[in-house]
């Protein structure tokens, strides 16, 4: 596993050296793009716009584009001088209850490794956390972009959850929500439900299955089988059918448990 990012994590006056790898992996199926009408692999280029000529990774800048249309470019160096602190140093600047903290903001998690001489540092803060049941609170820039984190504790490792800024979550009033009102029964029915499937959290228990399935359709294709089409249908429950559901479906829970 290589690290994509090396510096320190610092609370207070205490600094530990770091290596950040990424916590998680995507199982997504590796397909390619294809021409129908050969089979042949479509590949992209980066093009120069204006001589239509393909460019190499090592000639390529980034630039802003001013009012007048031209470029001011950026270097390497530039992204790093404009905040030299933040691109080295993940800086706890506070500690928060976990559950202070809305889903909606979490991202993409990472594990944080000590360098050989932050070992007690890091446990020490790593046992602090873990004693305390808080996050910390902290920025730093990683890829020319500076991210908003929480430093947590995942079985014997600090994690580091990049968070959304309170800005990039749009607000809800952009959707539409009903108006309905539910009665009190059916609340009550409702809770008596989601206490029959209260149950504690255990990932292991979950895989992906649709990329299992999706991999028997290529093996069946690769020896000309044809696969047959599923056919599904999932019909809303209407309002005058909603405390009917909800107790056949408290029934159907309770029958499982006891058999």
């Amino acid at each position: 596993m290589r690290s994509i990012w090396n510096g320190s994590i610092s609370f207070g006056l205490v600094s530990i050296p770091v290596k950040l790898y990424s916590a998680s992996e995507s199982r997504k199926l590796d397909l390619d793009m294809l021409d129908r009408h050969d089979n042949a692999r479509i590949r992209y280029k980066r093009v120069n716009e204006d001589t239509g000529k393909e460019v190499e990774w090592k000639d390529i800048v980034k630039g802003f584009k001013q009012d007048d249309e031209d470029y001011v470019v950026l270097e390497k160096e530039d992204f790093e001088n404009a905040n030299l602190k933040k691109s080295k140093t993940i800086d706890i600047e506070e500690f928060v209850e976990e559950d202070e903290v809305a889903e909606v903001l979490y991202k993409k998690p990472y594990f944080l490794e000590p360098q050989k001489e932050g070992g007690k540092s890091y446990n020490l803060l790593r046992d602090a956390l873990k004693k305390t049941g808080k996050l910390g609170v902290a920025t730093f820039v990683m890829r020319q972009k500076e991210h908003l984190s929480l430093v947590g504790v995942y079985d014997k490792a600090l994690v580091l959850h990049v968070i959304r800024f309170a800005e990039e979550i749009r607000e809800t009033k952009d959707i539409k929500l009903p108006q309905t009102k539910v009665a009190k029964k059916e609340v009550d029915m409702a809770i008596s439900l989601i206490d029959q499937y209260t149950t504690k959290f255990d990932p292991d228990k979950y895989k992906d299955v649709y990329n299992d399935q999706l991999m028997k359709i290529i093996e069946s294709k690769s020896t000309g089988k044809k696969p047959k089409p599923q056919k599904f249908k999932d019909e809303p429950t209407e309002a005058k059918d909603l405390m009917a559901k909800l107790k056949a479906s408290l029934d159907k829970k309770k029958k499982s448990k006891a058999s």
